[in-house]
């Protein structure tokens, strides 16, 4: 044992100090020289065997030298600590704008209609997109083999089994003869069946025709339906609804600017039947069918029809869509082309 040795060890260690890269690999220098079994620790231990002279001479260069070691560790540690890596980009250039998503002009439509017709006090109910044959057509008065059928362009459902024919009313309504539902009227006779009236509500939802499609055609798209039941439900009633509703709809830019023009038309379901333009940009729109619920249609549902009386109308939702937006062509709404749904 002499000087030389702690001299060695000196070097040694404070080389690997300086040469050190992380925490981990200086706690395992730490114990290579100064743990139990460390280099300087066995000097240390082995001082007993040394002559008097030399243990006190050696023993305060060992004491000294794990002093130092001690110093030159806990320093190393610290500069860990306090290490900050430098910056690899300019904190004052403006950071990118994250990318968020947005409503899709349809969904927005939809929305703004349920929070005009909710605040003239109407609920929103929904109904099943697959829909059987008496619901459909048969409870609208639309019988089988009535004209009316072939105006709506229906995807009827494959089944394995035979379809049978059915001359009974009852057995009509139990017919499990599936299509895609063709416009959202069933709903009505499903909530006529199911509640008491008066009410008010709409009938927002997705509906399917088997047709062409162009500009103004889609194979899939959505209908709002209205329905009000009272004692003394009028068209008077409806026509005020529907002006206070487009009135709203457009806001008040246009709000004294459109010109309403009420039209009679046919629909199966109601009787009289009329269709409402708008006048728009000096231009007519064709915007709602409508008309006083039919009789038949009331005694589907149990309702006796000398009692209980009401209109139903249906507008569509991209047809609405595309007056409010500018669209031309409903096959916008479908093409999941990010370049037009971003301009929203």
């Amino acid at each position: 044992m002499d000087y030389n040795e702690l001299e060695e060890i000196k070097k040694s260690a404070s080389k690997e100090i300086q040469e050190i890269s992380d925490a981990n690999s200086l706690e395992l220098l730490r114990i290579k020289y100064l743990g139990r079994k460390g280099k300087l620790t066995e000097i240390l231990r082995s001082l007993k065997d040394l002559p008097d002279d030399q243990k006190r001479e050696i023993g305060s260069q060992a004491n000294k030298l794990k002093k130092e070691l001690d110093n030159l560790l806990m320093q190393k540690l610290q500069d860990f600590k306090n290490y900050k890596p430098k910056s690899s980009f300019d904190v004052s250039i403006p950071g990118k704008k994250i990318p968020l998503g947005h409503l899709h002009p349809l969904t927005k439509t939809e929305q703004k209609i349920q929070s005009i017709f909710t605040s003239m006090g109407f609920s929103i109910v929904s109904g099943p997109e697959i829909e059987n044959d008496y619901y459909n057509f048969d409870a609208l008065n639309i019988p089988p083999n009535h004209p009316a059928r072939d105006a709506w362009n229906t995807f009827w459902i494959k089944r394995d089994t035979n379809i049978q024919m059915y001359t009974n009313d009852a057995n009509r309504k139990n017919d499990q003869r599936l299509l895609l539902r063709t416009h959202t009227s069933p709903v009505q006779i499903r909530y006529m069946e199911a509640h008491h009236p008066p009410f008010q509500i709409i009938v927002p939802g997705r509906v399917f025709r088997y047709e062409a499609t162009d500009a103004s055609h889609e194979i899939n798209f959505h209908q709002v339906e209205g329905l009000m039941v009272g004692k003394d439900v009028s068209l008077a009633n409806f026509k005020f609804i529907v002006e206070e509703f487009f009135k709203k709809l457009f806001g008040s830019s246009v709000k004294n600017r459109i010109q309403f023009r009420f039209r009679p038309s046919y629909f199966p379901f109601v009787e009289p039947g009329v269709e409402v333009d708008i006048l728009l940009k000096n231009k007519w729109l064709e915007v709602i069918g409508a008309g006083m619920v039919h009789p038949r249609v009331f005694e589907a549902a149990h309702y006796n029809p000398r009692e209980w009386q009401g209109f139903a109308f249906g507008l569509g939702l991209e047809r609405i869509a595309m007056i409010e937006y500018n669209i031309p062509d409903i096959r916008l709404f479908y093409s999941s082309d990010l370049r037009f749904i971003r301009q929203f």
